[in-house]
C-alpha cells in the first residue's frame, strides 16, 4: 500500500495505477495513458503532455489524502488469483464493451445522418474511426475469451514453462492489439476536440460523445488491468 510522500518523478504510470488504482482519475483528467503508455515514468509523461510535474504530483496526493480519509479499500489486483482477475475483465470491461459498442454505433450513425450539414467532416471521421474500433475490439474480445484467458486458467491449475512460453507469445499479439485500439481513441479525441459538442449539437449528439468517452475510460481500466497487472505478473513469472 502507498504511503504518503511516496509519489515520484521516476514511477510508471502503470506502477502508480497498479498501487493506489484511483490515481487513473488524475491520468484520465489530465489525458495521460496510463493503459498502454503505462510503461513511461511519470516525468516523461507529464512532459509529452506540456503539464507541470509537481502538479500532477499534488493532485496525486490531494487524492490519495481523500482515499486514506475515507478508508476506501479498493481490490489490491496485484494479489488476486488470474482466475480471479479474468472474472473481473470478462464479467465488467467484456460485459460493457458488448453492450456499449452496438449502441454507440447505432448513435454514431444517428448523429451523423441528422448533423450532416453542419458538423459532416468531423463527423464522418468519427464514423470511420468507430467502425474501426468496434471491429478490433469485437475480435479482441473473442481472442482473449478463447485464447488467451483459457490458457492463463490452465497454467493457473497446472503450471508449466511450456505454457508459459505460448502465453507469452499471446501476450505480445495482446498488446499489439492493445496499442491499436489505444491509437485509434486518441484520433477520436483529437477528430473531436476532446468530445467538444458543437453549438448545433442536439441531446443525442451530447449522448454519443458521452458513450465514446465512457468507453475510452473504461477501456483504459481495461488494459490497464491486463497490461500493467496480469501481464507483467505473468512476464515476471516467465524470466525466473
Amino acid at each position: 500500500m502507498l504511503t504518503m510522500g511516496i509519489f515520484n518523478k521516476s514511477q510508471k504510470l502503470g506502477e502508480i495505477v497498479a498501487m493506489f488504482p484511483k490515481a487513473s482519475e488524475v491520468f484520465m483528467h489530465n489525458q495521460m495513458d496510463f493503459c498502454c503508455g503505462g510503461d513511461k515514468a511519470l516525468e516523461e509523461a507529464a512532459k509529452e503532455k506540456g503539464l507541470a510535474l509537481r502538479e500532477i504530483i499534488e493532485q496525486l496526493e490531494a487524492l490519495y489524502k481523500e482515499y486514506r480519509s475515507k478508508i476506501n479499500r479498493d481490490t489490491d489486483w496485484r494479489t488476486e488469483k488470474y482466475s480471479d482477475i479474468i472474472d473481473f475483465i470478462v464479467n465488467t470491461h467484456h460485459t460493457f464493451l458488448k453492450k456499449e459498442l452496438p449502441d454507440t454505433e447505432k448513435l454514431v450513425a444517428k448523429i451523423l445522418k441528422v448533423h450532416f450539414i453542419d458538423s459532416g467532416e468531423v463527423l464522418t471521421k468519427v464514423h470511420k474511426l468507430f467502425a474501426q474500433l468496434k471491429s478490433e475490439l469485437e475480435m479482441h474480445l473473442v481472442k482473449e475469451e478463447e485464447i488467451l484467458f483459457p490458457m492463463i486458467r490452465e497454467y493457473e491449475q497446472n503450471p508449466s514453462k511450456n505454457l508459459l512460453d505460448k502465453i507469452a507469445k499471446e501476450i505480445e499479439s495482446t498488446e499489439n492489439e492493445h496499442d491499436t485500439a489505444g491509437d485509434i481513441i486518441k484520433e477520436l479525441r483529437k477528430a473531436t476536440d476532446q468530445y467538444t459538442v458543437p453549438p448545433t449539437g442536439c441531446y443525442t449528439f451530447e449522448l454519443t460523445y458521452k458513450k465514446l468517452q465512457d468507453i475510452e475510460s473504461d477501456l483504459f481500466q481495461h488494459i490497464h488491468l491486463e497490461n500493467n497487472i496480469m501481464h507483467e505478473r505473468l512476464k515476471k513469472e516467465n524470466s525466473i
